[in-house]
């Protein structure tokens, strides 16, 4: 290993501060969906929309950042899109129409996912294979960190200065990651150790790379459902502090990290990615097989379990999304891994408001079985007996 090559996990902790920092607006804002109803004086479907409305535009710019990441790196395309979202924030918080702040969240979204394709690249460029599952990992810690910060910070910012202190406070953190990302990011000494299954040509001829897509796609309808609605469900439900509901979230996603980072060393040690993401796949089944009957019955059991399924519906993450890259190979990851990502959102997107309408009209308990269905329809999708036979001599 030479020595510019020890600067690996420095660029990766520059990749996972920019994401971690824009993740507080563009994912923490359902943490805070009580006071967001509050302030503009909405209904809970459409409060959900307004928390996700960043999706709105991570859905129309991944795949751009991710073929200029791969044509002029991470450099620029994390310090434009991070440091661009910080703006839009801060012009978040003083806007007054719900129409408007929507606006600018999308704006805000599209600008900002420069960091989720920034971020895959590079794990992909800076590090061998052996040691891609622990680094992406890592890199997936950037997600339940900033959630982590969110819900330890954005619900009492609400209480204390409205969601016009929320904005200021997703602006100010998105500006320092981006200003760390624009001074310190570097190009790799050479390029990391490529995968030997580099396709020639477009790397979607694989239907292995379809596959992985689908189930992520699928994987997202339980993490979208939980992580929008579990804080107002623990309100609503259980009679929860607002603070405290957003504290037990953020203390799932530390154990989130966790999970993640081990589930990568997993993958690492077997050399496989599909096979680990479907044990956590089960798990996640049993998790919120469970939560609908806890939910259901409004017993305790769905207190713990719905703690537990913020944990292990997003701890395979990492997996598919390294899976992803390494079929794409280095020439293609920023735009498959934007692909990969736009799919996720699509269904987010669409989850949100729909999950918020089905809570109204039946109750919690239907929103988590819809969860549950999807990662049951999963199990099949993933392709572990395709990427054990070629990774077999």
């Amino acid at each position: 290993m030479t020595a510019p090559h020890r600067r690996r996990w420095v660029m990766l902790a520059l990749g996972v501060n920019a994401h971690a920092g824009v993740t507080l607006g563009l994912s923490g804002l359902p943490l805070v969906i009580p006071d967001v109803q509050r302030h503009f004086g909405v209904s809970l479907p459409v409060a959900g929309v307004i928390a996700n409305a960043p999706g709105i535009g991570i859905l129309f710019a991944l795949v751009a950042w991710g073929a200029l990441a791969d044509r002029y790196g991470e450099r620029l395309v994390l310090g434009l899109g991070v440091g661009s979202a910080a703006l839009l924030f801060a012009a978040a918080a003083v806007a007054e129409r719900a129409w408007a702040v929507v606006a600018l969240l999308a704006l805000a979204g599209a600008a900002g996912c420069a960091a989720l394709v920034g971020g895959g690249r590079i794990v992909l460029r800076w590090f061998e294979p052996p040691e891609r599952g622990v680094a992406m990992g890592v890199r997936q810690i950037s997600y339940t960190l900033g959630i982590a910060v969110a819900g330890f910070t954005l619900p009492p910012v609400a209480r204390a200065y409205g969601i016009s202190g929320v904005m200021l406070v997703c602006s100010g953190v998105c500006l320092l990651a981006a200003v760390l990302a624009a001074a310190f990011l570097a190009e790799p000494p050479h390029a990391a150790g490529g995968s030997a299954r580099t396709p020639a040509g477009s790397p979607y001829r694989q239907p292995t790379l379809w596959r992985v897509h689908a189930t992520s796609a699928l994987h997202v309808v339980p993490q979208i459902i939980v992580g929008t609605y579990g804080v107002v469900c623990l309100v609503e439900v259980y009679g929860w502090d607002g603070v405290a509901a957003g504290r037990l979230f953020a203390a799932a996603a530390v154990a989130g990290a966790v999970t993640r980072v081990a589930a990568g060393r997993w993958s690492d040690l077997t050399g496989l990615r599909m096979a680990p993401l479907r044990l956590l796949t089960l798990t996640t089944l049993a998790a919120l097989a469970l939560l609908v009957l806890g939910t259901y019955g409004r017993s305790w059991l769905g207190v713990v379990m719905l703690a537990l399924a913020a944990v292990v519906s997003v701890a395979g993450n990492g997996l598919a999304y390294l899976a992803a890259g390494e079929l794409a190979g280095p020439a293609a990851a920023g735009r498959v891994l934007g692909t990969h990502n736009t799919a996720q959102n699509v269904v987010a997107l669409a989850v949100a408001p729909l999950a918020g309408v089905l809570i109204t009209q039946a109750g919690y308990w239907a929103a988590f079985a819809v969860g549950l269905a999807c990662t049951l329809i999963s199990i099949p999708v993933i392709p572990v007996r395709h990427e054990r036979a070629t990774r077999s001599p």
